[in-house]
């Protein structure tokens, strides 16, 4: 038999929070449009850098206070989504790009124009991308199904009916909240550290947890070289730790459970890609760095 092993595993993490839409007012003074910053009434907590934010006028103007280049078709309209990083007074730059927000450069920010007049807005966070998590080092899914006694009195022996499932795990990681690894393309532990302290919208997050990713087989079988399997999660983070010891690295752990279904899946088959009449593949509107897919045929 073919021995795997764990250094062959992965996590792709999607973010992901109970419906919540905020309501708030861009004031001229609220916006620098020399640093390409601005802000609104919020908590804190609410948003977190890297978050993918729909911002939406809630009188049906233009967000006249977003420049026309920070906008697909470059035209300002009343209703658009960027990445956002938030700095440490709550101040917001957005971002058309995932990795770039998680530096917070102020050349890479989507321009800001100075308005005269109060714009009221709403806005919700909306995060399509599954995305690899960084520096994992282990992790571990426990799956539990309860059992209801439904023995009768007369009965010499016990019966026994299924009751509902439930899960639990742990996510133990190299604490790199730069992502110094990936470049930026990576989710860090620290957003699932920052979703222990969320409260107005939760702490939810989609994963799959692999068990085997594509491009690997021990043997080199060229036959199974595509095939992966992997758990399909919702959960929720319920405790976060960090381990910090003198001369050793930095570990965060965190503790999760399940919310919904728990699905074990696999695909034999390489993804196939919807592709242009030049060969490059189709973006998704809400993340440029995700395409759509061919649904597989029968």
């Amino acid at each position: 038999m073919s021995v795997y092993l764990g250094a062959f595993g992965d996590i792709t993490l999607r973010r992901s929070s109970a419906s919540s839409i905020k309501e708030s007012i861009v004031n001229p003074g609220d916006i620098n449009a020399v640093k390409r910053r601005f802000s609104f009434d919020f908590d804190s907590g609410y948003l977190i850098t890297g978050d993918q934010l729909e911002i939406t006028s809630a009188d049906d103007t233009t967000l006249d206070f977003i420049d026309a280049t920070g906008w697909r078709d470059e035209e300002v309209q009343s209703s658009g989504k960027w990445f956002i990083n938030v700095d440490e007074l709550g101040g917001i730059k957005l971002y058309e790009e995932f990795d770039a927000s998680l530096t917070g450069d102020t050349a890479n920010a989507v321009p800001l124009l100075d308005i005269a007049r109060n714009i009221p807005i709403r806005v919700e966070v909306e995060n399509v991308a599954m995305r690899q998590l960084g520096q994992v080092i282990t992790y571990e899914l426990n799956t539990n199904r309860d059992v209801i006694d439904i023995t009768a009195m007369a009965e010499e022996f016990r019966s026994q009916w299924s009751g509902l499932m439930s899960g639990s795990g742990r996510i133990d990681c190299l604490w790199d909240y730069r992502d110094t690894v990936g470049g930026g393309a990576y989710e860090t532990v620290n957003y699932l550290m920052q979703l222990a302290l969320r409260t107005e919208i939760g702490s939810e997050f989609d994963a799959n947890l692999y068990i085997k990713t594509d491009q690997y087989h021990p043997d080199g079988s060229e036959s199974l070289i595509n095939d992966a399997l992997w758990y399909e999660i919702r959960a929720v983070v319920t405790q976060a730790a960090i381990q910090f010891e003198a001369s050793n690295v930095v570990r965060a752990t965190i503790d999760f459970i399940t919310t919904g279904t728990i699905r074990l899946k696999t695909r034999t088959q390489p993804k196939r890609y919807l592709l242009q009449e030049d060969g490059g593949k189709i973006s998704l509107e809400q993340d440029a760095a995700s395409f759509l897919l061919l649904e597989e045929p029968e």
